[in-house]
């Protein structure tokens, strides 16, 4: 028997991964669902190969803050929800703070934002396990624009259950319609 230890985050975020993004259209599912709670008017999706290749999703809601950027793939972080009783009047779509982190351990992923009162727009990038925040200026419209590329790359039992890139794409296609 082992001694009970604390996982190291990058493993949690991994653990966690599966239980949020069980394939494309889950991903698609969340980041169309902060699109939507920033206000956006206007989004646009795009698929390669299922969504195994590339999801990249841009909308033009209130964008993000340079400092708050560092804390979008932070497990349980979140803009949506500051205290309990928040819990019991939830008006957006997500509000748990993990999707991102989850998302980005399992893949090539960018996020470049500019906020709607800011100048110039922030990216910032992180691959897999390693979600040390590379953050740069960038040329982005307002609003915000996040690629996954190469999804479970890293988790290779998790890609070996998708199916084809024409089902994971009607999977991503019904949770669109909804």
């Amino acid at each position: 028997m082992h001694r009970i230890k604390q996982l190291p985050p990058a493993l949690a975020n991994q653990i966690a991964a599966g239980e949020v993004v069980e394939r494309p259209s889950a991903v698609v599912k969340e980041l169309l669902e902060n699109s939507i709670d920033a206000n956006s008017k206007r989004i646009i999706i795009e698929i390669e190969n299922g969504g195994t290749n590339i999801i990249r999703i841009r909308d033009d809601g209130i964008g993000i803050t340079k400092e708050d950027l560092p804390l979008a793939l932070a497990r349980h972080a979140t803009s949506k929800l500051t205290t309990i009783e928040d819990l019991y009047q939830i008006s957006s779509l997500g509000f748990r703070g993990e999707a991102l982190a989850s998302i980005a351990s399992v893949s090539r992923f960018s996020l470049i934002s500019r906020h709607h009162q800011a100048n110039h727009a922030w990216q910032l990038k992180t691959e897999g396990k390693d979600l040390t925040n590379h953050i740069e200026p960038a040329a982005h419209p307002i609003g915000t624009s996040i690629e996954v590329a190469n999804l479970f790359y890293n988790v290779p039992a998790r890609k070996k259950f998708l199916k084809s890139a024409r089902t994971e794409f009607i999977h991503i296609e019904e949770v669109v319609k909804r």
